[in-house]
């Protein structure tokens, strides 16, 4: 079997063949197009039937190559970017190039075991790519409200809206009928601005309702979780990226942060915060353990527990996280197969 490692850009893709020891046998370049990866597939056919792809994990970049080589059959190991540079910087050969970083893909793929396998992307993506545009919009809403806020300030002190108020569309539309007739330069921009704020915040909720509504039939055991509301659910499904791709609980909670450090010395066995992982999922788990801590009895038994032994109440929430993380790994899992034995 032959290993080839790929190092992706957004104009070019260069690839570079192993053997079985990690030594270099051929180099090429290609272009980013379908057309392109055809001639991609076909170099490689004339290195044997029997390979494996590696690719570094900057799915942006290789989304296409990606799901290209996946219809054609071929199997795809996804190599996270520290391993790569590691490999690289350990390498008897010096300085950076695009061969030397597709070698180092493949040197890396060749060394560590357990690398998950690239699959076409489903629902997860189309949920996450929802989610990110309904947060783009709601920071374009802040920053229209921000502005029209010094405008009204400067019209009239007296009719400023009350914080969080410019969410609702009752309120922009009064405010519109007290500028009404207005003249001025301020005035018009601070109308113009009330509109495009009730316009985002149209496209806002109907965003959520559809993010709820595909939620609703994807993560039906994520949603039955105490404080996680649609679209704490959507923001979990889509940064997992499928749950299979995790070996274990203890992987998943590695991959979201939430899972300790062992920092013992000399007989004394201690753990730190981790700052690593996915600190999307790690906000969601964040967002979850807030609401148990004030509503869900066992999370309070919980917390009350771990402040009597001595913890912060930071460290007695973290053990909460920790803990809802093999909630939510569970869910997923549930959730997962159940869609499995609908498509069956």
């Amino acid at each position: 079997m032959v290993t080839i490692g790929i190092d992706a850009h957004k104009r070019s893709h260069t690839l570079v063949v192993c053997d079985g020891q990690g030594r270099q046998l051929a180099q090429a370049g290609f272009g980013t197009t379908s057309s392109q990866h055809l001639e991609l597939l076909a170099w490689a056919a004339g290195h044997g039937s029997d390979r494996l792809w590696a690719l570094e994990d900057c799915r942006h970049l290789s989304r296409r190559l990606e799901r290209d080589l996946l219809l054609a059959g071929e199997k795809i190991l996804r190599v996270p970017p520290k391993l790569m540079a590691k490999t690289r910087d350990g390498a008897r050969t010096y300085g950076k190039s695009d061969a030397i970083d597709a070698l180092a893909v493949a040197r890396a793929a060749l060394r560590e075991p357990g690398l998950p396998l690239a699959r076409l992307e489903g629902e997860e993506r189309e949920l996450r790519l929802l989610v990110d545009h309904r947060e783009d919009l709601v920071g374009e809403r802040t920053r229209v409200s921000n502005r029209l806020r010094w405008h009204l300030h400067e019209l009239d002190p007296a009719c400023e809206p009350a914080p969080g108020s410019l969410k609702r569309v009752r309120t922009l539309e009064r405010l519109a009928a007290t500028l009404e007739g207005r003249e001025g330069l301020v005035a018009r921009l601070a109308r113009e601005l009330i509109e495009r704020c009730r316009q985002l915040t149209v496209e806002i909720r109907s965003l959520a309702h559809e993010i709820a509504a595909r939620v609703s039939t994807l993560a039906p055991s994520l949603l039955a979780i105490c404080g996680c509301g649609a679209l704490t659910a959507a923001k979990i499904v889509g940064e997992t990226a499928g749950i299979e791709r995790f070996r274990s609980s203890d992987a998943y909670a590695r991959h979201n942060g939430t899972a300790p450090l062992p920092v013992s010395s000399a007989g004394r066995v201690h753990h730190r915060l981790s700052r690593s992982g996915n600190r999307q999922l790690n906000a969601a788990l964040y967002r979850i353990a807030l609401t148990q801590s004030q509503w869900h009895p066992q999370a309070k038994a919980l917390l009350a527990r771990r402040r009597a032994q001595g913890d912060s109440p930071r460290g007695a929430l973290r053990v909460l996280k920790r803990r809802l993380s093999d909630v939510v790994y569970r869910a997923l899992q549930a959730d997962a197969e159940a869609a499995l034995r609908i498509a069956a």
